[in-house]
């Protein structure tokens, strides 16, 4: 196995505390991406970016401590549709810590052909995700620190959903409502999609995806034996996936939807 973990016993002090690791990947489409993912142990985060062929820039966080994920995409505009040079989203959503590895084990993580394509073990396929919020990426403090500084250019653009924020309440209807004051509602679920609107200053459905074509999604574990002949479980590899995701947010004019088929 080309990839694997390097688990030492003892850490010296000297140790990297933030690894990088470039993946050439090949998407559904057959089309190669190269993917920068980064771990940051003392703030215990990962990082994944990579460049579509539409020229959108993507950015992934992944805060451990708040279990959030912060999916920021860049969409460069088309000056041929009377685009904007760029528009920036930024989607905020629950984490589920058994979806990627830890950060710490992301810094072990080594490549013996660095220029090799990677293929993903399993193809998780592509989760739906209705952003009925809107957040104040300078008053996101209570969901993530991090979304402050990643969505600055996401002031009216940073998006979360109720079913999410049930995710952090963790079932606390204090939390829930105290995470809600943050937060405000839209219609998303009741507008139309951009693509059926004629009108302008309408507000409209857009949609925009989100594939990520590799990640280390878990641990592998192999059998042995210690010294004395019991049997043991250590950790001797990774698990890689590959997922799509499909968010649904609110825009105030069909105009800033205009890539319609291109997401």
């Amino acid at each position: 196995m080309a990839l694997f973990l390097r688990f030492a016993s003892i850490l010296s002090l000297t140790a990297l505390v933030t690894s990088q690791l470039v993946v050439n990947v090949k998407n559904k489409g057959g089309d190669l991406i190269q993917e920068n993912i980064q771990a940051d142990i003392p703030n215990d985060l990962v990082r994944l970016s990579f460049q579509r062929l539409d020229g959108t820039l993507v950015s992934i966080l992944i805060d451990f401590q708040t279990e959030t994920k912060i999916q920021r995409l860049i969409v460069l505009g088309e000056q041929e549709r009377d685009e904007g040079r760029y528009q920036v989203v930024c989607f905020v959503s629950k984490f589920n810590r058994n979806d990627f590895i830890s950060s710490d084990s992301m810094s072990k993580l080594r490549q013996k052909n660095p220029g090799t394509i990677r293929t993903p073990e399993e193809d998780l396929g592509i989760e739906d995700h209705t952003m009925n919020l809107a957040i104040d990426p300078k008053k996101s403090s209570q969901f993530s620190k991090h979304i402050e500084t990643m969505c600055a250019e996401a002031k009216t653009t940073t998006f979360t959903s109720v079913l999410d924020i049930k995710g952090w309440s963790k079932g606390s209807n204090v939390t829930y409502q105290g995470l809600m004051n943050f937060a405000r509602r839209l219609n998303t679920e009741k507008i139309s999609k951009c693509s059926l609107v004629s009108k302008s200053s309408v507000p409209c459905a857009c949609a925009l995806d989100v594939c990520i074509g590799w990640y280390p999604c878990g641990l592998k574990y192999c059998h042995g034996r210690d010294p004395a002949g019991k049997i043991i479980n250590y950790r001797c590899g990774i698990k890689t996936c590959s997922k799509c995701h499909h968010f649904t947010y609110q825009v105030q004019d069909r105009h800033f939807c205009l890539w319609g088929g291109r997401s």
